[in-house]
């Protein structure tokens, strides 16, 4: 196995997004890069995007939603390098429904990729992250994993869980050269809602309605996004907010734990599709 002399760092998701802002934030400081996505015609225009004179870029088609494709992409980057500097956990998806009117695959589908895709891409990369002498394991959750919204009750599920296994995993490596690090963005201005799935009264609103309405509240760039996870990453912080509305929302938890929903009920109308 080769190691260059340079970082390395793995992303998934890295077609859109936050994914693709990270892919160019790390490409500019001169780290070599793994990239994963679903749709190879949204790699490709992130790798465009890129400047590889600056580092090695490396790219892969993994639907992070299977185990199978998550283990072979790892074992790519395992064969050519003795140790993992940052891996990126960030490929996400969005199924909007009441809980009675929900359909369990597309709820199952959700929580593969949004929850064990995480697990999965961790425990076949935690040893090369282990072995970096600063390793980074950096765990994208939303701020739906601080609070419960009606409709998200699979992205609720997923981020809550990816906040509690991320916290263990702080609890685990507390003291060690690994930095466990847990990111709660709030409004993004990304495409997960127009790619959502729906169901129920949420499938009554267009694709392109909902895309509307959640970017009129998702203020925050995936540029800042990357900006933010990346200082706060270097920092070792344990949590990282993104935008005002991640803090107002991780405020109000903190004063109201048990009944922030009389709060959140009248922002629902315009952030029921994501967070």
């Amino acid at each position: 196995m080769a190691k260059t002399t340079r970082q390395t760092a793995a992303i998934t998701g890295a077609g859109d997004g936050i994914g693709r802002a990270l892919a160019i934030n790390l490409n500019e400081r001169g780290i070599d890069l793994y990239l994963c996505d679903i749709s190879q015609e949204r790699l490709d225009t992130t790798v465009a995007m890129l400047d590889t004179t600056r580092s090695s870029v490396s790219t892969a088609l993994v639907d992070c939603g299977n185990r199978a494709e998550i283990e072979a992409w790892a074992a790519t980057i395992t064969a050519d390098n003795d140790c993992l500097d940052f891996l990126f956990n960030n490929a996400g998806v969005a199924y909007g429904a009441q809980f009675r009117e929900a359909s369990l695959d597309n709820f199952e589908w959700l929580m593969n990729i949004n929850y064990w895709g995480v697990v999965w891409c961790t425990k076949a990369l935690l040893p090369l992250l282990e072995a970096s002498p600063s390793g980074h394991l950096v765990n994208i959750s939303s701020i739906f994993g601080m609070v419960g919204i009606a409709t998200q009750s699979a992205y609720n599920s997923a981020k809550f869980a990816v906040r509690g296994f991320t916290e263990s995993l702080q609890a685990e490596y507390r003291g060690t050269a690994l930095t466990v690090t847990c990111v709660h963005p709030g409004g993004i201005a990304t495409n997960i809602a127009l790619r959502a799935r729906t169901d129920g009264e949420s499938s009554e609103v267009s694709a392109e309605e909902r895309d509307e309405s959640f970017k009129q509240v998702a203020r925050t760039s995936p540029t800042k996004a990357a900006q933010v996870i990346m200082k706060g990453t270097l920092a070792g912080r344990r949590r990282v907010f993104i935008g005002w509305d991640a803090w107002v929302m991780h405020t109000i938890t903190k004063f109201m734990p048990t009944s922030y929903h009389a709060i959140t009920a009248r922002l629902g109308s315009k952030n029921d599709d994501i967070g």
